[in-house]
């Protein structure tokens, strides 16, 4: 808190600004974040302002556009000396829509269950995790991969021995995998 009154004195009329919290990232990509100060009475007309009291009786106001809202539920801004600003957000991103592939069936239900209950908590270990986004109805499902998977150089070795094995021996109907992430924009990108 004493970080951010800190930044925002510097910025003329300080006492109209909040802290504007936006997740600058696309479906399917790893959380990237813009922050900036911005007036929270304009906006309150579009956007949720939510006044964050500190310790010491000062507060200040943040700003979430509407769309991030559900996005950022239990995030947890805060600050370093080593490494600035720190937001935690325990929340994933969403997954990307590509045309074509379907994501409301019975077997996109089957395939978000097993990702959910034991694809996911294997990755957690390493700090990845998949995201489904859809199969092809041919034997195909489509996935990203975030956290500590997205840019990792042995990515594609999970994806197909640890991923797609974990699917088709308890699905059938999957026999393959494909991953959409693009790896070289992760924290940590290789290049192939």
């Amino acid at each position: 808190m004493a970080k951010l009154h800190e930044m925002r004195a510097d910025e003329t009329d300080a006492d109209q600004l909040g802290l504007r919290l936006a997740i600058a990232s696309a479906p399917g990509e790893d959380f990237r974040y813009d922050l900036s100060f911005d007036e929270f009475l304009k906006a309150a007309f579009t956007d949720e302002v939510r006044t964050h009291e500190g310790s010491d009786g000062a507060s200040i106001r943040v700003i979430i556009p509407a769309e991030n809202v559900e996005m950022l539920l239990d995030a947890t801004l805060d600050f370093s000396e080593s490494q600035g600003l720190v937001i935690r957000n325990p929340n994933r991103p969403e997954a990307p829509t590509v045309e074509g592939l379907t994501v409301d069936d019975a077997l996109s239900a089957e395939i978000e269950a097993l990702v959910s209950s034991e694809v996911n908590p294997a990755l957690a270990a390493h700090g990845g995790f998949v995201t489904y986004v859809g199969h092809d109805g041919e034997g195909t499902a489509y996935m990203t991969m975030g956290g500590g998977c997205h840019g990792c150089s042995m990515s594609k070795m999970t994806m197909l021995e640890g991923v797609q094995t974990m699917l088709s021996e308890a699905l059938p109907a999957v026999q393959r995998v494909k991953d959409l992430t693009d790896h070289a924009t992760g924290e940590n990108p290789y290049y192939s």
